[in-house]
């Protein structure tokens, strides 16, 4: 009579009953989470159980700052490229006892991940070989849980699609549609926009979303990846704009230090309340986005549609100059000048009203000496009949060349 002596070869009812077996066996408290460590299944514990155990089942995901201190330790990367059980030394700075984890994987992919305190240290090697069966034995569970996640988030996708291209046709049909996905709104909302150097193929997909959802400060209600973007929709029912974009430069350090990779730009549009705006708060993500990418040092350090000042009307006269071509004739014979004799009197010109017709500063800005400056000031006024002390003028000249930086 053959007798089966391996618990985990059966087909368990539930997560929940995986991590019953695995707490009965081994006699000690079991989490079972997601990819994200998103709480999936718990066993019993004793009463006086650590700290990261209680925060983790309340909270029903590991806490942000325990992940990071993982990192931190290369104790994550650890598990997630081992391929037996590891053990975890107790880290009292965050309440943290002994524990063994292992990754639960398909293929090269990893579906969540089993830890199991082990505070007494009566985890043997029997232990952990029922440890990595009980990982064999979750795989299926968790991909169904996947294979879950997956239809929730295409009909997320599709959803936030039609709101982005303004294909929903009313206020009531998208707050009944979300109702139906289970998608709760906020009361206001912003559209964002993480843009990289390189396409968002599925493992670096992967790896964004799994720095965005383990990270509790950003509030992320919706997205879609395109092409190079990754296209958010966020709560900004508390209107602390400036901390949720010093939270998300932080997300995108934390993307470069873990993974290797960081976006290039954030952009953002104004937030709002009716979700028929969806469109114009991504348009103005959109127009943020491009005026980064045309006017690099001066939108190197702004993210906001709010931060644009007139540059928001830049794409309008750049439409306008398109529609009527019209040379600036003071510009024109400067470029002349230039052309002939090698002279680079518009950059001088553009660095002096940049510099807000400062001659010391805009003299460091060339770092040329101040006299020299005077002297290029005069062949410009004399050459393109321009007066430096007519603000009107200025104005113009100064509106013209940053056309001609953007056309550029």
């Amino acid at each position: 009579m053959n007798v089966n002596l391996d618990p985990f070869d059966r087909d368990f009812e539930s997560i929940e009953a995986i991590a019953d077996t695995i707490s009965q066996i081994l006699q000690c408290p079991v989490t079972i989470e997601d990819s994200n460590h998103r709480l999936l299944a718990y066993s019993t514990h004793a009463p006086d159980t650590d700290p990261v155990r209680i925060a983790t089942i309340i909270g029903r995901r590991v806490p942000e700052h325990v992940i990071s201190m993982l990192w931190r330790e290369g104790i994550i990367q650890q598990v997630m490229e081992s391929q037996v059980p590891v053990l975890i030394e107790p880290i009292d700075s965050i309440g943290l006892n002994r524990r063994i984890a292992v990754a639960i994987r398909h293929h090269h992919d990893i579906l969540g991940y089993i830890w199991a305190m082990d505070e007494h240290q009566g985890i043997d090697d029997q232990g952990l070989d029922d440890l990595n069966k009980a990982s064999h034995a979750a795989r299926s569970k968790l991909l169904q849980v996947q294979t879950q996640r997956r239809r929730r988030e295409e009909q997320s996708f599709e959803f936030f699609w039609e709101m982005l291209t303004g294909s929903m046709d009313s206020e009531h049909r998208i707050v009944d549609r979300a109702h139906q996905l289970g998608i709760t709104l906020p009361k206001s909302y912003r559209i964002m926009i993480i843009e990289f150097d390189t396409l968002l193929k599925e493992k670096l997909y992967e790896q964004v979303l799994y720095t965005i959802h383990t990270a509790q400060r950003h509030r992320k209600v919706l997205h879609v990846r395109q092409e190079q973007r990754l296209l958010v929709l966020i709560d900004a029912t508390d209107d602390d704009i400036d901390g949720h974009i010093a939270a998300w430069m932080l997300l995108m350090e934390r993307m470069q230090q873990r993974f290797g990779v960081k976006p290039v730009h954030l952009a953002s549009g104004l937030s709002y309340s009716l979700y028929m705006d969806v469109v114009k708060s991504y348009q103005e993500a959109i127009t943020v986005m491009n005026m980064k990418k045309h006017l690099p040092e001066e939108m190197k350090h702004l993210h906001r549609y709010e931060e644009l000042g007139w540059y928001r009307f830049l794409p309008a006269m750049m439409q306008e100059r398109r529609a009527r071509p019209m040379k600036d004739l003071s510009l024109s014979k400067l470029k002349e000048y230039d052309k002939e004799h090698q002279s680079g009197l518009v950059s001088t010109l553009s660095i002096f009203l940049q510099a807000d017709c400062n001659v010391k500063r805009a003299a460091e800005m060339l770092h040329i000496h101040s006299n020299t400056l005077m002297y290029r000031l005069k062949r410009i006024t004399d050459i393109g009949s321009i007066d430096l002390n007519d603000m009107e003028q200025k104005i113009s000249l100064y509106l013209e060349l940053k056309m001609d930086q953007w056309q550029s």
